[in-house]
């Protein structure tokens, strides 16, 4: 219905009887869910960081490099094989912990559109959602770099 028409009684009272009807939603075992699912994902995380620390040749300046290559890895992974969908559909925002929900997102779009063709379908479908994402980053990260170097040349 159109923001801008007006409801009829009936409507009204239809619309009031369904929201009384529809199932409230478990919101503190979805919250629980999604604390304990993120956080195991942060773990392993921390797991793959320290396993490029203390197996290879990294300090901790470096390791947050492959640690992050391989976490979008199995991201896509997961997302290719179907399991990703059905993490989610459990953990709710838990799994979207930005690298790892922002290589889903990527990649459903990359294999939603692939019957499309190289260019057209998954680069031009995946870029739409990634586009917005990098633009605002980019720019966030800017201003809060401008921010810091005027702090520091002015405040102290």
């Amino acid at each position: 219905m159109k923001k801008n028409q007006q409801q009829t009684n009936e409507q009204k009272i239809y619309q009031d009887y369904a929201a009384k009807k529809e199932p409230k939603p478990p919101i503190l075992l979805n919250c629980l869910k999604a604390f304990i699912i993120g956080g195991l994902v942060c773990t392993f995380g921390q797991l793959i960081q320290d396993f490029f620390l203390y197996n290879f040749d990294f300090n901790e300046q470096t390791a947050g490099d492959p640690t992050i290559a391989v976490l979008i890895l199995i991201s896509v992974l997961l997302t290719g094989f179907g399991v990703y969908d059905k993490l989610a559909q459990f953990a709710g925002a838990g799994v979207a912990v930005p690298v790892t929900g922002f290589a889903n997102s990527m990649s459903s779009a990359a294999i939603e559109y692939r019957t499309e063709g190289y260019v057209l379908g998954v680069g031009g479908n995946m870029f739409k959602l990634a586009g917005p994402v990098i633009v605002y980053g980019t720019t966030s990260a800017f201003l809060i770099a401008l921010i810091k170097t005027l702090w520091m040349q002015w405040g102290g």
